[in-house]
């Protein structure tokens, strides 16, 4: 079975693979876990400037990340902008819906 989680700023359902997973530090900031295997908990997000702006706008990283106060998350922000320099069509294939499972799809798969 694939792994879904929801992305903390869009709130849509996603392969674990096709979000990227931030993480907690201890010092307060929030920074991006592209390989998904830094300790501490997590939250997942579509790797767009527009979900990580959702996310700010609801505060999101707070609440799911369980943190006391607003986290400094400017080093996700600048992780994704380096992910847009390097694939600047990113968003646009993630919005033409060619990721592997879409949110109908992985709400069968949870189903069964």
């Amino acid at each position: 079975m694939v792994a879904v989680r929801t992305c903390i700023g869009s709130r849509r359902r996603a392969t674990r693979s096709s979000l990227l997973r931030v993480v907690a530090q201890s010092d307060g900031r929030v920074v991006a876990d592209p390989k998904a295997v830094m300790p501490g908990r997590g939250a997942w997000l579509t790797p767009t400037v527009e979900a990580y702006e959702m996310a700010v706008k609801r505060r999101a990283f707070r609440r799911a990340l369980r943190l006391d106060r607003e986290p400094d998350t400017s080093a996700v922000l600048e992780h994704l902008r380096r992910l847009a320099d390097v694939e600047p069509n990113h968003a646009e294939r993630i919005d033409a819906g060619e990721r592997p499972d879409t949110t109908e799809q992985a709400e069968r798969l949870m189903d069964n």
